[in-house]
């Protein structure tokens, strides 16, 4: 389990060594065809900050080698907004006082539909707050069931599971998990998530190697841009990833990097803030450093940044995204989980993605592709 991986890595010590990396460092990273952690460093280090315009040269190279000039488009469901946890940082956290809303199967149909309406979209992201006892796996299992009939590719952003739970619901046609770690400072982790069940690190840093351990097809990683210095913690991404691609090599990875903004009525604010620039330095030291992950940009961003990193590493995107459970068709004016910034239709990011020169691409599973692997007894 990576849980045992991390108590090798010091936090103190990756941060020194990110920080002390020279222009040499990132040259050398830069001639190499395929790089090491180390060379991670070194890209997302400060001393990279001049080489931006060669790393974008050479992500946009990695990426269209990979995945041709192509961006996958996917659309989130918020399925309820009940949550069982105080991360302090989110709007669902459980003692905000606000209505409580988990949709039930007609309103999840409703919309299922409503979401066709908007685009051919066949990639679909579902999405709960933390509350097993009232949207757990039975309730996934059917949202799932649902969906089937909608869409080709299924995926979760719910509370980590166990093993055998995560293969239940692959048996009901899920294909994908996205868990972000938020932070991997694990010294800090509960100032963030004081309680629940999110509040225990080890669950939560594993629940990868469940999924792995379950053989789902795809599997998102992450971290909360805003909490701690963000290049060390996505070096322990990088880390993590590095190890899940050893040990679950059948799995296709992703990775995302949701940046926090400043709130603006006196609630959590972020730690620290990364700018625009640093985002795409980010972007293309992944891509250089994995070839193969697929790195995926939400709403969260706006058009400009968006549209600018499409055809430099960004392989996956989120259109016409509402963050408030039902917001689609059932409950358009509930709260929304955060802001989105990229308020343009699926069909107006569609046509914007084409004059960039890269297709948009709304299907890239079918159910035909599902081969449940049994564990060898």
């Amino acid at each position: 389990m990576f849980s045992e991986e991390i108590e090798k890595l010091s936090w103190e010590e990756i941060t020194r060594s990110i920080y002390a990396k020279t222009e040499a460092d990132v040259r050398r990273a830069l001639n190499k065809e395929h790089c090491t952690v180390d060379d991670f460093m070194a890209l997302i280090s400060p001393a990279a900050a001049p080489y931006l315009e060669e790393m974008a040269v050479l992500s946009k190279r990695y990426t269209e080698e990979r995945f041709g000039r192509t961006m996958s488009l996917f659309i989130p469901l918020y399925l309820t907004n009940s949550c069982a946890n105080s991360c302090v940082y989110c709007g669902f956290h459980i003692s905000n006082p606000m209505p409580r809303t988990i949709l039930t199967f007609e309103e999840m149909e409703n919309e299922y539909k409503a979401i066709k309406a908007l685009g051919p979209f066949e990639n679909i992201l579902l999405v709960t707050g933390e509350n097993p006892a009232k949207a757990g796996v039975p309730y996934l299992a059917k949202a799932l069931d649902l969906a089937k009939k909608y869409f080709a590719n299924l995926k979760i952003e719910v509370m980590p599971l166990q093993t055998e739970e995560y293969r239940e619901l692959t048996r009901h046609g899920l294909n994908g998990v996205i868990c972000f770690q938020e932070t991997y400072h694990k010294e800090r982790y509960n100032l963030y998530h004081p309680r629940g069940m999110k509040s225990k690190f080890d669950w939560r840093v594993n629940a990868p190697d469940r999924m792995g351990e379950a053989y789902v097809h795809s599997i998102g990683m992450g971290v909360l841009i805003g909490l701690e210095d963000w290049r060390t913690d996505v070096t322990f991404l990088a880390h993590h990833l590095r190890y899940l691609q050893r040990k679950y090599w059948r799995t296709k990875y992703s990775v995302n990097f949701p940046r926090m903004r400043p709130a603006e009525n006196g609630g959590f604010q972020p730690n620290v803030i990364m700018n625009d620039k640093e985002l795409a330095q980010l972007t293309f030291a992944m891509r250089i450093f994995d070839h193969d992950v697929d790195i995926s940009y939400s709403t969260r961003e706006t058009p400009f940044i968006r549209d600018h990193m499409a055809p430099l590493g960004v392989t996956t995107m989120s259109a016409e995204s509402k963050t408030e459970p039902g917001g689609y068709y059932t409950y358009p004016q509930a709260l929304e989980q955060f802001t989105v910034s990229d308020e343009r239709t699926a069909i107006e990011v569609s046509q914007r993605l084409k004059e960039l020169g890269l297709e948009p691409v709304w299907k890239d599973w079918d159910s035909s592709f599902d081969i449940i692997a049994e564990t060898p007894k």
